[in-house]
């Protein structure tokens, strides 16, 4: 009889060590060490890497391989495949991860469905049965006549319907659930979520399956497993948003087929998910008065330009240690911003809270949202509303300096089209022929920027 033992894997790169340290020696990453059973029993004899050993190739030149495009074709769902890139590759693997209830499943069924009208398409589920998601499908109202479900969790069963069906599409809900005899660990540990990952991968490029594997998250919202998986998988995509909300982003981290950080907005309704043709409308306010401390601003999230509005409450701290706060945007350079105010523009928040918010649950990453933060804080610290048809965008620097953003003729083109008649942006942004409906004034410093207000449009 096998005896087994424990053993203790690093999430982030896979080292194994005979017992639990707070920090693992080969990362140097603190409290990554999980604890998993391992058997002593005699391995067997066939090795599940003779595969790999049979496909072997020879060094070949650059220059002598024929780069060929790869042909796309349609998920079903218009913003799941600008996330995508422009739509599903053959043999492309898909992580998709995101909080429970937050609408993977949801969104994977429809797109399933749609695609299995036209092409082979297998929805494999290891958490709900089949008449679970049928019951599912049948309250989004879908025809789901075409659509091949498999109820498994172990590895070999699944590969064995792969090779016999050969569907053209895959869908693993979810990847921690499965489990292959070869290992004796249990299911959704380290070792077993890559294995399971690692043979449905190679399997995929071989048989040109399109396979899309649903991962679960943790409390501080990163995939569950180890953090190889990310690196197997071609491209890697997170839900975003509140579950008590009815939008959800879907946002991309990694594609090697497409862009990065392409955002696809939702609705979820009780139909299921509807893509958002217009999701500027999301994040702007609806109130009928405009009130101080908003500002609008225009980000940029992979090729498609957004209008945010961005929120500051500004108001005296009763505590030697004024709180700041900041949603959806960066914590460090809200301080930043406060520093070079202080400098450069003359004003103190010294004795001031502070509470930073973008609207719509949006999370903005880049520094062009330095602008909009700045003349939020002063608009609430004043007491001033700006005014509702102005839109900025620019990143301060330390030294007070307005550096231009990317794509700024896109930017105040989407901001001319939802009817924005007045722009503040760093000098280089400026156009050199006007832009029909829109006022651009560019400034190169940020006090210039208040001046601008101050004068030319009569605020504060």
């Amino acid at each position: 009889m096998a005896k087994s033992k424990s053993q203790y894997q690093c999430t982030e790169c896979g080292s194994v060590f005979a017992k639990w340290q707070g920090q693992c020696s080969d990362c140097n990453s603190w409290n990554t060490l999980v604890e998993s059973a391992v058997s002593t029993a005699t391995p067997p004899k066939h090795s599940r890497f003779a595969a790999l050993a049979a496909q072997s190739s020879s060094v070949i030149k650059l220059s002598e391989i024929q780069a060929q495009d790869h042909p796309r074709f349609s998920s079903g769902v218009p913003e799941f495949d600008r996330v995508l890139g422009g739509g599903m590759v053959p043999g492309m693997v898909v992580l998709l991860g995101g909080d429970p209830g937050i609408g993977k499943s949801t969104l994977l069924l429809q797109s399933m469905v749609t695609l299995a009208k036209t092409t082979s398409a297998l929805y494999v589920s290891g958490e709900e049965s089949a008449g679970q998601i049928a019951l599912r499908a049948q309250r989004l109202g879908l025809e789901h006549t075409n659509l091949n479900v498999l109820t498994e969790i172990q590895l070999e069963q699944i590969v064995a319907q792969l090779e016999a069906h050969k569907p053209q599409v895959l869908v693993i809900d979810s990847i921690q659930t499965l489990y292959t005899s070869e290992l004796s660990a249990a299911p959704g540990s380290v070792s077993q979520v890559r294995e399971c990952a690692s043979q449905l991968t190679r399997l995929a490029k071989a048989l040109g399956i399109t396979t899309i594997l649903v991962g679960h998250v943790t409390k501080e919202g990163t995939l569950a497993g180890p953090r190889v998986l990310e690196h197997i998988v071609d491209t890697v995509l997170y839900f975003e948003g509140d579950s008590q909300s009815s939008f959800r982003l879907v946002r991309a981290f990694k594609n090697r087929f497409g862009a990065v950080n392409e955002l696809g907005v939702f609705a979820m309704t009780d139909r299921g998910l509807k893509g958002v043709n217009n999701p500027s409308a999301l994040f702007l306010s609806q109130t009928a008065e405009w009130v101080a401390g908003s500002c609008v601003m225009c980000t940029q999230e992979g090729a498609r330009p957004l209008l945010v509005e961005i929120q500051a409450l500004v108001d005296s701290s009763h505590s030697p240690s004024p709180r700041r706060l900041s949603v959806g945007l960066e914590q460090n350079r809200l301080a930043m911003l406060l520093a070079v105010m202080h400098r450069h523009a003359g004003l103190q928040f010294f004795d001031q809270d502070i509470f930073i918010n973008a609207v719509g649950g949006v999370r903005i990453s880049e520094p062009a949202a330095d602008l909009a933060i700045v003349l939020a804080m002063v608009s609430s610290l004043r007491n001033k509303r700006l005014p509702k048809e102005l839109v900025v965008f620019g990143e301060i620097g330390l030294s007070g300096e307005l550096r231009p953003a990317p794509r700024g003729q896109e930017r105040l083109r989407e901001a001319a089209k939802l009817g924005f008649t007045h722009a503040i942006v760093p000098a280089s942004n400026a156009p050199k022929q006007p832009i029909d409906g829109i006022e651009v004034i560019g400034v190169d410093r940020v006090e210039k920027a208040l001046a601008a207000l101050r004068d030319k449009l009569d605020c504060f």
